[in-house]
């Protein structure tokens, strides 16, 4: 069991590293706009899959309580 605590710890470290990435290339491209170096399109893509969610009706909603509820557990 000790390798699967390893491994989540892990794998919380990474995903929360890719969230402060994101948050950081938002931050980014709303000061200086969409041509910040290595992170292309990232608030573009965020209104995209929000777009996408919410054309969905229920199905978007269960979808976003499902995607907070992963990033809010711990």
């Amino acid at each position: 069991m000790e390798v699967f605590d390893k491994a989540k710890a892990w794998i919380v470290r990474i995903t929360e590293l890719g969230l402060l990435i994101v948050a950081l290339s938002i931050v980014l491209q709303m000061l200086f706009g969409t041509n910040v170096a290595f992170f292309g399109d990232v608030v573009g893509n965020l209104i995209k899959l929000i777009t996408a969610l919410g054309n969905n009706g229920v199905v978007g909603l269960v979808a976003i309580a499902i995607i907070l509820y992963l990033f809010s557990r711990k």
